[in-house]
């Protein structure tokens, strides 16, 4: 259980967290020879991602590539940073050392720690809202809200997947699979929700409002862990990757906000329903598998190797970034589907990288 008992900035002083600056490119130290990769983690709109390292930590853009952050010699002594959770953007960040499971809210204008929540039991995760920071641990879930760091709600883990509507008060419950969670995610109007579990065989995505199973896609016949789901902005994609090596793209019958989907072009799209099983009328007698959606594109990279996903600039580019150093943007046909062609690679742990 997490509690915030203490704050870096004296009492009298509140934690100024009602406007957000921009992350721009910033000039730093040449990077250490002796760093060591501690965490990797995408922002909420898949426009930056994070790496924790034993040295501070460092942020990229994507599509295009390109370093716009590096903070050396921070927290060297507790085993530099071991996670890293980023508001879309802006200064504020959550980072944890590798000594404590304090979470410590980070302002990286003014290069301090505004506030901390000291929590009993390993961290697994910490999501950040404009008004919220959710602290996960084993057994449990902390609200805190966001400028003064006093709990707002908590919520035991079940093992099932429960959505939570902070501004309607309404709980709904959803029995997603009949194996654990091994991962899921939302859309970023919170409207949709896509999960995978321990078989990772099957994704099924879910309207968070009533629960209501909306579609479900399979990656394969063969039992894999799900590293990372990814919805694109219009939720019409879903990018999914394992660890097989692959990432799987698969349309989606849904669709989000207008005003999510008001700026995408509109372009012929293939139909998801031709990627079912050509047997699929006979579902009610044969094994999803013969009726479920299949991918309309793929890619195969390393196996064993965690990526994680999301989408670029459009819904056509998918970005992925690896924890062996590996930063990738693919682009798929949405018409013809198929094998992925790439766009970009980088390496983003090679010392020489300009920041």
């Amino acid at each position: 259980m997490a509690s915030p008992t203490s704050h870096s900035q004296p009492e009298s002083e509140s934690m100024n967290l009602s406007s957000y600056s921009v992350i721009h490119p910033t000039r730093n130290p040449t990077p250490s020879t002796a760093t060591t990769f501690h965490h990797l983690c995408i922002n909420q709109d898949h426009t930056c991602f994070a790496v924790g390292l034993s040295t501070g930590f460092r942020i990229f853009l994507t599509n295009p590539y390109k370093p716009i952050m590096h903070r050396e010699n921070l927290e060297t002594s507790s085993g530099g940073i071991r996670f890293v959770a980023m508001l879309f953007r802006h200064n504020i960040m959550c980072l944890i050392n590798g000594a404590t499971n304090c979470v410590r809210i980070w302002d990286d204008v003014s290069s301090r720690y505004l506030g901390e929540i000291p929590c009993r039991a390993e961290v697994k995760n910490v999501k950040l809202g404009l008004d919220r920071i959710v602290v996960v641990l084993t057994q449990r879930i902390t609200v805190y809200g966001f400028k003064d760091l006093r709990v707002l709600h908590e919520i035991d883990t079940v093992g099932q997947v429960r959505v939570q509507n902070f501004e309607f008060s309404r709980t709904e419950f959803i029995m997603a699979h009949d194996s654990n969670i091994a991962c899921l995610a939302l859309t970023l109007d919170g409207r949709f929700l896509a999960t995978a579990s321990c078989k990772g065989t099957l994704i099924r995505v879910f309207n968070t409002s009533d629960g209501s199973l909306l579609q479900e896609v399979r990656r394969g016949a063969d039992r894999a862990e799900i590293y990372s789901l990814a919805f694109s902005k219009t939720a019409q994609w879903l990018a999914v990757s394992s660890d097989k090596g692959t990432v799987h793209v698969f349309g989606l019958k849904i669709h989000s906000d207008t005003s999510l989907t008001q700026t995408t072009t509109a372009v012929p799209q293939l139909d998801v329903s031709s990627n079912a099983s050509s047997l699929s009328f006979f579902k009610g007698v044969l094994p999803k598998y013969f009726s479920s959606v299949r991918s309309v594109a793929q890619v195969r990279l390393k196996e064993g190797v965690k990526y994680l996903v999301g989408f670029g600039k459009n819904d056509f580019t998918v970005v992925i970034v690896g924890i062996d150093g590996s930063y990738y943007t693919y682009e798929f046909d949405p018409v013809e589907g198929g094998e992925m062609s790439r766009l970009e690679y980088y390496n983003f742990m090679k010392n020489e990288e300009t920041f």
